[in-house]
């Protein structure tokens, strides 16, 4: 999407909770990959305490747990996080905020105080790097965290990651990057708020028709079946000064939207408000819904564990149609601003 474009204007609705927010969040679906060979995408379902959105994900906005100022992003400003093309672990220190950034919670139910949800996401025993290689009678849920550093000067680089940085410090493996009180390099001086995405994918539903041989039947949309090229991407786009007045107002630790409705001005959207913002669909291809014979456009599966190439040739139809400009907001997308 062109980063000029002014998002809070030319957005006529959001799914997210928070009115003034018209900001874009995506991430790689997940698709079951059938014994026969065939591929169907796996729903999205409600976070814990969230309400009752359509699938979706959660997003927060994190300020750290002490008081240094936390400065809003800028018009046009995007980054992302992750690298589509892994197929394997990257050579990185373990206890660095990077090794934290993206993983795969193991539900053992959907029980908000089951032991697999007692842990910061990223944390713990339940939580993966790569896509778990077992049935999640819970679901699973995927965390991405954005890096929380910035030059101060570029809204965006040509990798979409270099003018931003993680944290630097050594992470608590029990507490993971939530509560992480880190600091910024001096190449990346200006603490902006650290970006959570949950999601929660409804594996469960599958369980029956698991393959029997241990292999693992889940892939994510750019052909990944092992997970280690899980990754988000996100363009700025609230309203005014609305997002900074959160960061400066909306300080209390359980992420309740009503606090920033009170302190900071924000306003907050109905589950009804939120599901009636919706976008048709704009590529004539068949994305879900039912079996497809291969993954939407160009993206065979590629195991790796080189990392994985592109497609020379591609005619897919996602690739060859001209789009019309943006005038909504993404679907099924909702937000906390949490501390």
């Amino acid at each position: 999407m062109d980063p000029s474009l002014d998002l809070p204007n030319i957005a006529t609705c959001t799914t997210c909770r928070f009115k003034e927010n018209k900001s874009n969040y995506w991430t790689a679906v997940m698709y079951f990959k059938h014994p026969n060979g065939s591929f169907i995408r796996v729903p999205q379902i409600e976070n814990h305490v969230t309400g009752f959105p359509n699938g979706g994900m959660t997003v927060y906005y994190i300020q750290p747990p002490t008081d240094e100022k936390v400065t809003a992003f800028p018009k046009g400003f995007r980054m992302i996080t992750g690298d589509p093309f892994l197929r394997s672990r990257p050579e990185i220190d373990p206890t660095i905020p990077e090794s934290y950034a993206l993983t795969f919670r193991c539900w053992e139910s959907r029980d908000m105080f089951d032991a697999s949800n007692r842990y910061a996401p990223g944390a713990g025993p339940y939580d993966t790097f790569e896509l778990p290689k077992k049935q999640c009678p819970g679901g699973i849920r995927a965390n991405i965290f954005f890096p929380s550093c910035w030059d101060g000067v570029n809204l965006d680089s040509p990798d979409h990651t270099s003018h931003v940085a993680f944290m630097e410090g050594q992470v608590n493996p029990d507490s993971g990057l939530f509560f992480f009180n880190g600091t910024c390099p001096s190449t990346h001086p200006v603490r902006i708020p650290m970006i959570l995405l949950e999601t929660v994918w409804d594996t469960p539903r599958f369980h029956d028709i698991w393959p029997t041989d241990g292999t693992q039947p889940l892939v994510l949309s750019m052909g990944d079946p092992t997970g280690f090229g899980h990754h988000g991407d996100y363009l700025f786009g609230w309203e005014g000064d609305a997002l900074q007045r959160a960061m400066d107002n909306c300080l209390d630790v359980s992420g309740r939207p009503t606090t920033c409705e009170e302190l900071a001005g924000l306003t907050v959207q109905t589950d009804d408000e939120m599901n009636a913002c919706t976008k048709h669909v704009q590529v004539d291809e068949i994305t879900e819904g039912q079996y497809l014979p291969e993954l939407p456009g160009c993206n065979p599966v590629q195991k790796g564990p080189d990392y994985a190439t592109v497609v020379p040739v591609c005619n897919a139809v996602s690739t060859t149609i001209p789009l019309p400009a943006a005038t909504g907001s993404p679907m099924n997308y909702h937000s906390n601003v949490s501390t």
